[in-house]
């Protein structure tokens, strides 16, 4: 395994200045993620934050011992029940089979770090992934990208979700599940790791009752025993965890509302896009009636109500619901960081692109609730390059750099017209020239006479620069069958590193990787000693 940094092009600005510390953004959040004692003033500051550490490790335990984790997450617990460590945390979906790489390279993220700040702080630091069970739109989670020789292919689960019931909830239909996983492997070549990878997964969904169970224990396999706690934020065992922030969050609602509504407008106008709408009267908490998640706002007399009014409730009897049932209640895109916040001892938040974006506006949601946002460091970001890939892109002289940015297309149109000399578009260009050029007077003859016949010359033109165009796609044609086996070779390395025109990590599943290289490379890469200052890296496996 080879590892090189590229600079990705294209982000939005907010990241590219983040990542640059400009102070017009940085001063949205509480850290600077890039300073080295950002951390040690951390620790310091989490010395006063009053955690716990019991009844967290003792919820840790009662989820992991559902996915029967391995022996390196129940020493990760008692580790955390140490005074002096720390988490670092980072969360995403539970996608099928892990969803899209990006969650794999979240999760290196996090353990990387992790071990990186234990080693320089010299405290117990505990990689934590965050599960957001609590989220309902299946929609989201319900499928995966795999590569075929045309490009990637979307195969989706024909399982239907009830309404807006929590993922957490949604129990596993086998007979759905298996035949979905059949039909991802009947397309997988047969490779040395083929067998073991679909008995792993179908023991994976055998002991496993909803999605995250299901999603937890293959990515616990996957791991093979590195250090992580993963934790279920639709959990019964968080729930009765969060029952006095809830109340918290209830207090301090019309604070958090205005404060995350009034940053959301100066970031915009700073030119920032932020992938967050809100509403000054957003009540950023969901409250779960007949098995579904209703998102609440505040009416004009202030009660909490839904959108469509499915449900009405005072103040009152909100906090009822957060003492007494606050599994009755969960989070917002807005109000989960805050929770996970006030759970646990963060020493830092690993983040996408996109998450790191809409951190920017949640500054005033945590100070309304009397704790600092943790620092906020952009995750790792990965391409995965194979042999033949990397030889495709030598035989042709491109810069992987320019390939991950800008994809293939470009360099295959220039690289075939090169085949012939002079290019076929640039004859074709000047026979169009000359005939122009020769046909002239005829058409001022034709003008002359008569503007019907004027018209009728151009007519002929036209057709003229047809035939041209027509002989030139027919050449053109015959080009590419005489180099379908080159053209072939552009076109898969485009769909390996530009995938629907955009990075690998968001469209591919790790499945085909795991399905030719075992799980053993993601093993090894939560190992290797990578930076955080580099935009992206360049895995040659």
């Amino acid at each position: 395994m080879r590892i090189s940094p590229i600079k990705l092009q294209k982000q939005n600005a907010l990241i590219n200045d983040y990542r640059d510390q400009k102070s017009g953004i940085m001063q949205y959040f509480d850290y600077d993620p890039y300073i080295e004692q950002t951390y040690e003033q951390r620790m310091q500051a989490l010395q006063q934050k009053n955690i716990d550490r019991d009844k967290l490790t003792e919820a840790l335990t009662e989820m992991n011992k559902e996915w029967d984790a391995p022996e390196s997450t129940y020493k990760a617990i008692e580790r955390l029940k140490e005074e002096n460590s720390a988490v670092v945390i980072g969360g995403q979906q539970a996608g099928l089979l892990t969803g899209p790489l990006y969650t794999i390279n979240k999760v290196l993220s996090v353990i990387q770090f992790a071990k990186q700040q234990e080693s320089k702080l010299n405290v117990p630091i505990i990689p934590v992934f965050w599960i957001a069970g609590e989220d309902h739109d299946f929609d989201e989670i319900n499928h995966v990208f795999l590569p075929n020789k045309t490009g990637m292919k979307k195969y989706t689960l024909s399982q239907e979700a009830s309404g807006k019931q929590s993922v957490s909830d949604i129990k596993i239909n086998k007979t759905a599940l298996l035949s979905w996983i059949d039909q991802l492997f009947d397309q997988l070549p047969e490779t040395d790791h083929t067998k073991k990878l679909y008995q792993t997964i179908l023991d994976c969904q055998e002991r496993s009752v909803t999605y995250v169970d299901f999603f937890a224990r293959f990515l616990y396999q996957m791991l093979d025993g590195e250090e992580i706690i993963l934790a279920d934020s639709g959990h019964r065992a968080m729930r009765g965890l969060e029952r006095e922030h809830f109340v918290r969050l209830i207090e301090k609602q019309e604070e958090i509302s205005e404060g995350v509504h009034t940053a959301v407008q100066q970031l915009k106008k700073q030119g920032y896009a932020i992938s967050l709408d809100v509403e000054a009267n957003d009540a950023h908490l969901f409250y779960h009636h007949n098995n579904e998640r209703i998102l609440l706002e505040r009416d004009h007399e202030g009660n909490w109500a839904g959108k469509q009014n499915e449900v009405v409730m005072t103040s009152q009897q909100m906090l009822e619901t957060a003492r007494h049932n606050p599994a009755g209640l969960s989070n917002n895109v807005v109000t989960r960081p805050v929770m996970q916040e006030c759970l646990f001892p963060t020493l830092a938040f690993i983040g996408g692109p996109g998450e790191v974006s809409y951190w920017a506006a949640l500054k005033p949601a945590f100070h309304a609730a009397g704790i600092k946002m943790p620092p906020v460091l952009p995750r790792l970001s990965f391409t995965f390059i194979d042999r033949n890939v990397e030889k495709t892109l030598s035989r042709f002289g491109i810069d992987v750099a320019h390939a991950v940015n800008h994809g293939l297309e470009d360099a295959k149109v220039q690289w075939l017209a090169a085949q012939n000399d002079p290019p076929v578009g640039q004859v074709a260009a000047e026979v169009k020239q000359a005939i122009r050029r020769v046909h002239y007077p005829l058409r001022e003859i034709a003008s002359d006479i008569g503007a019907d016949l004027g018209e009728l010359a151009d007519k002929n033109l036209y057709y003229l620069n047809g035939n041209i165009d027509f002989i030139e796609k027919r050449i053109n044609k015959a080009l590419e069958a005489k180099y379908e086996k080159e053209i072939g070779a552009f076109d898969q390395t485009h769909h390996v590193l530009r995938p629907e025109n955009g990075l690998q990590e968001r469209i591919w599943n790790p499945l085909s990787l795991m399905n030719t290289y075992g799980p053993c490379f993601i093993r090894q890469l939560a190992r290797e000693p990578l930076s955080f200052t580099s935009e992206h890296h360049i895995i040659y496996l």
